[in-house]
């Protein structure tokens, strides 16, 4: 399927004497709208300069303006297309000048969607009705749970208001899901924490399909801008719907009434009959008590106003990519490149010693330098991630600025920003040495993880930005997108709290250090687990009573529960922790710790 728009859904031309002003294309990654209804006039503008031209319908001939809605005032405001024909999203003509007394984005938003269809509302109650009963007790395989109803509702919203699938959406949708597995995995906090918020980001840009570095930036958070109108085209749809079907809302109430009764009377007759039934049973209906009710009734609104905002997405996007940023003045050639060339001089003599150390290990460094392992890692490696971030920002302002003569000017651009990013990527390998010579003295930690992955994906970005310069920059925001999401998921499932204690435990096997740090594996999530199980005693021990402690106290449901939480809860049942907690003042706590002497009072920023 083409990333592209096809010519059936985009809005067709209105002649050139309309003198409208054209909208921008709709972005290629969702947005794509049904062909208009048959013997319907269109109030698209005409399409602007530049683009490729669609033979118009004559009906645009006939009718190139608006015109004003009549009806009802419900009618007006709910701006309903006609019985059995699905609302065009893109037939507003965003772009167009806004009203006077229109908002900042009146020109981005597309007219109110027809009315909440019952396969939409459905799959909202249903997303409201779980995230007050699964979402009280914590993160885990909940979120998938919740969020499937709510991709439902997006999903039947965005089919009636004619909307296609397209690669990119698809990539996105599957993107965010994906991520939400990572609360189902791991126990650790941090990496949950940056899955969810990317998984909204994904969706977000599965809703409103931006290609733009505007549209991805706000449209990656454009979902807070549909919560308000969701709700009250929701509450619109369902007061439309309700008058004259009274009899139907009467039956469905009724039915429901009756079936819940059963299931309550059948299902605590069976429980107490059978104990096994009972405990199944148990464990699979959520414990509410009367406490909790107003966290299950804020659960519920805040699932229902998350569905209906996705849904009312889906129907009618903000088009983010109106959202134009001018490019600068051009700059003369010498005035340009010179600052660049200069730049790209010195990274290049930087770039030639520590090709000798990146070659040459530890030994070569001692010869030249006479820094230990952790002096040479400590000295330069956060200089050198804030020299690869002003890299990336000197490259976007020189793009901005950059000479946009023809082709000569286009290849003096590649010329002195291509060895830039080369240059730059060799400082980011040379940093990522220096974290390795420091980790493999002193052991892993959350920092030095994170700020490594972090290091790692500035180089992919730089990467990306190269073969922009040579294909094209066409899918480079999207491109960028992508790989931070593909970084926060990987990030995720390889457990990071797991690879630390690994690393810290291989360390303590293997005799490069005389202690293992109890005072901090202790502090870490039931994914450490596994790997401080191999500590001998007292270390293991020390190491796992604060998570023993938090894992097997915790009545958690099966539904909050991570399988990193269920593995360490399994391996804690079958080997509990020994002695008392006065046997560990004295273990884990010989040597150097962090690279420095305990009663030090150096400071260290790892």
């Amino acid at each position: 399927m083409s990333d592209q728009p096809s010519e059936a859904s985009r809005p067709p031309e209105n002649p050139k004497e309309a003198g409208a002003p054209g909208p921008p294309e709709p972005p290629s990654s969702s947005e794509v709208a049904g062909p208009p209804a048959a013997g319907r006039p269109d109030t698209t503008p005409a399409r602007s300069a530049g683009e490729p031209a669609t033979d118009a319908p004559p009906s645009a001939v006939r009718d190139p303006a608006p015109a004003r809605a009549s009806g009802t005032p419900r009618q007006r405001a709910q701006g309903a297309p006609k019985a059995g024909v699905p609302g065009n999203p893109w037939q507003h003509g965003a772009g167009a000048p806004a009203a006077p007394g229109d908002g900042a984005t009146a020109r981005l938003r597309p007219p109110p969607p027809s009315l909440i269809r019952p396969a939409v509302l459905g799959s909202v109650l249903a997303t409201a009705l779980l995230s007050a009963i699964f979402l009280g007790d914590g993160l885990g395989v909940n979120l998938l749970i919740v969020a499937v109803p709510a991709a439902l509702a997006a999903f039947f919203a965005a089919r009636a208001a004619g909307r296609r699938l397209r690669p990119w959406t698809a990539a996105w949708a599957v993107g965010g899901l994906a991520l939400l597995a990572v609360p189902a995995l791991r126990d650790a906090g941090w990496p949950t924490f940056l899955a969810v918020v990317s998984a909204f980001a994904l969706g977000s840009l599965a809703l409103h399909g931006s290609r733009t570095w505007p549209g991805v930036l706000i449209g990656s958070l454009g979902l807070f801008d549909s919560v308000v109108p969701g709700i009250i085209w929701g509450v619109r749809g369902v007061r439309a719907r309700a008058e004259g079907s009274r009899a139907r809302w009467g039956a469905a109430l009724r039915t429901t009434l009756v079936a819940l009764v059963l299931l309550v009377v059948f299902g605590t007759l069976f429980a107490g009959a059978d104990a096994a039934f009972a405990e199944l049973l148990g464990g699979l209906v959520p414990d509410a008590s009367v406490g909790e009710g107003p966290w299950r009734i804020f659960l519920f609104a805040l699932g229902l106003a998350g569905a209906l905002a996705a849904a009312h997405a889906a129907a009618a996007p903000v088009r983010w990519d109106g959202i134009t940023v001018r490019p600068g003045k051009p700059r003369g050639r010498a005035e340009w490149a010179l600052p660049l060339i200069v730049l790209d001089l010195l990274f290049a003599a930087f770039v030639i010693l520590q090709l000798v150390v990146l070659l040459g290990g530890y030994d070569k460094v001692r010869d030249v330098t006479g820094l230990s392992h952790a002096e040479y890692a400590r000295q330069g490696f956060w200089q050198l991630l804030w020299a690869t971030l002003l890299t990336l920002l000197v490259i976007a302002l020189a793009l901005r600025w950059a000479p946009r003569g023809g082709t000569g000017d286009r290849t003096l651009v590649r010329a002195v920003l291509g060895p830039l990013c080369v240059l730059t990527l060799v400082v980011v390998a040379s940093a990522l040495r220096r974290m390795d010579l420091y980790v493999d003295e002193y052991g892993l930690t959350r920092l030095r993880i994170s700020v490594a992955a972090m290091e790692l994906w500035l180089g992919v970005v730089l990467i990306l930005i190269l073969a922009a310069g040579v294909f094209g920059a066409r899918f480079l925001p999207r491109a960028i997108a992508v790989s931070a999401a593909a970084g926060v998921l990987a990030f995720g499932l390889l457990s990071p709290d797991g690879l630390i204690a690994e690393q810290n435990v291989q360390r303590f096997e293997d005799s490069r250090s005389t202690a293992i740090d109890i005072d901090y594996v202790k502090d870490l999530s039931a994914d450490a687990v596994p790997a401080l199980d191999r500590l001998p005693e007292p270390e293991r021990s020390c190491a796992l009573r604060v998570i023993q402690n938090d894992v097997l106290r915790a009545d958690t449901p099966w539904y909050a529960t991570s399988w990193g939480e269920a593995r360490a809860k399994e391996i804690l049942e079958k080997r509990p922790v020994k002695g008392d907690a006065r046997d560990c003042y004295g273990a884990g706590r010989e040597g150097t710790r962090d690279g420095y002497e305990p009663d030090d009072d150096g400071y260290d920023p790892y």
